[in-house]
């Protein structure tokens, strides 16, 4: 990585972040700490928006942050400063030192073991995750122009925008233990949006679409994004609601990525070790239909979920988490490890670039075709509300979408509600499309489960 300030916008250099943890680190042990652990981090960014071609917003954001862990035995302390002035960093580190003298012990704090951690050479690993956007403002407001300018032209029942945006940002980090971690690097994320609104009065519809990638050069065009917002907010007029029914419900690509992330967070170490998931106890177990595999690679080049290592600076590797239906691993941190009496997977901070898959999927299994397999039943674009419970696996959200007859869409569908248990949903899941689309750390295709329970009019 290099951070020379001119081609990054950065004000810090990483040789002043080693510097500024390891300064941490040094007064934390003069203080009598048994273990200590800092991190330091910038952000830079430009977000612009327009709406109907005038630029309504133009904002610069620039953030650093100072975090340290101070352990006396099993008392852990924390506290954070934005002030790298020597006197701050004295004063932080006193106070997470105070913190943790008036603690109660806890015998699962700490930091990773040794040998958890990753070594120089898996810290150094390249997985291009930066590419700094040299973007002003004009430029970004003449790109959100393009794309707003682009939906509003597709159709002349698209009347009018709820505005583009654009938004480059960068940061980078530089993270150390007393147990020998030293690691850090920059990344980027970068981003185009637009939402359209079509028809007047009670009719009207809206939608929109974006795109977001590490490197700007990988983005959609500003027209292709626009059109695309377009074209999705005009097939949704003259949306009515159906019949209650149980029928067969098909989750495009873009919302199925939430079935996803239920897994992970039913998985995830909090939530196992509090015994507040549907999912305890399940490693080991069959919890999804018996085609289908989820697979985790954090090493993936660009990935939006990529990382040589976690949060606390235990490594990563690529794993099998379900072969087959069957659960092989959990999504556990250090601390969750020890409070379930198991090992860290290398997950503090969350998921990495899971991608689930079905050994049925066909490359030419597209929306298609998976409308076909649908048959007769609800395509659902677009979900409402948080109406997932962990505890119990059981699922109600409102939804919007199409109805489907003969594999075939008839009419645009809103003002309803599918329901089930997650339970059975994972083991009902007949088919994954080909057609996949990747949402944060996510990817997966449209997903079809066998039977749900629909609230209509």
């Amino acid at each position: 990585m290099s951070n020379d300030r001119a081609d990054t916008g950065f004000a810090y250099r990483q040789e002043q972040f080693q510097q500024i943890v390891e300064d941490t680190l040094a007064l934390a042990q003069s203080l009598g700490a048994s273990d200590a652990g800092a991190e330091v981090s910038e952000g830079v960014g430009l977000s612009v928006s327009v709406r109907k071609g005038e630029i309504e917003n133009v904002e610069r954001n620039r953030d650093k942050s100072l975090g340290v862990s101070v352990y006396l035995g099993q008392r852990r302390g924390n506290a954070s400063t934005s002030d790298f002035s020597a006197a701050a960093l004295r004063q932080t580190v006193q106070a997470a030192y105070d913190i943790a003298r008036f603690t109660a012990e806890d015998p699962a704090a700490g930091l990773p073991e040794a040998d958890d951690l990753a070594t120089p050479e898996e810290v150094a690993r390249d997985l291009d995750l930066f590419h700094p956007w040299a973007i002003d403002a004009a430029a970004a407001a003449e790109l959100a122009r393009r794309c707003e300018d682009a939906a509003l032209k597709t159709h002349k029942l698209i009347t009018n925008s709820e505005g583009a945006g654009v938004s480059a940002q960068q940061a980078h980090f530089w993270a150390a233990n007393t147990r020998g971690f030293r690691g850090g690097y920059a990344s980027s994320r970068h981003y185009l949006s637009v939402s359209a609104i079509a028809g007047r009065g009670k009719g009207m519809q809206r939608d929109g679409w974006y795109t977001s990638m590490r490197d700007a050069a990988d983005l959609a065009t500003p027209e292709a994004v626009g059109r695309y917002a377009a074209e999705r907010t005009l097939a949704r007029l003259k949306s009515r609601s159906v019949a209650t029914a149980e029928v067969p419900v098909l989750f495009e690509s873009t919302v199925a990525a939430g079935l996803l992330g239920a897994f992970v967070q039913a998985t995830s170490g909090g939530a196992l070790y509090r015994k507040t998931t549907f999912l305890v106890d399940s490693l080991g177990k069959r919890v999804l239909a018996p085609h289908i595999h989820i697979h985790e690679n954090p090493h993936e080049r660009k990935g939006k979920g990529s990382a040589p290592f976690d949060d606390e600076g235990v490594r990563t590797r690529a794993r099998q988490v379900v072969k087959a239906g069957v659960v092989q691993g959990y999504f556990l941190s250090s601390y969750s490890a020890r409070k379930l009496g198991m090992k860290t997977t290398g997950h503090a901070g969350g998921s990495q670039n899971l991608a689930m898959t079905s050994r049925h999927t066909q490359p030419g299994d597209d929306l298609d075709a998976m409308l076909r397999k649908l048959g007769r039943g609800l395509f659902v674009t677009e979900l409402m509300g948080q109406g997932v419970n962990y505890v119990t696996g059981d699922y109600s959200r409102g939804a919007a979408g199409f109805w489907v007859e003969g594999g075939r869409i008839v009419h645009p569908v809103h003002e309803v509600t599918i329901a089930g248990n997650l339970k059975d949903m994972f083991k009902d899941i007949v088919a994954i499309g080909a057609d996949v689309y990747n949402s944060g750390s996510k990817s997966v295709g449209s997903v079809l489960v066998g039977r749900m329970k629909l609230a209509g009019s």
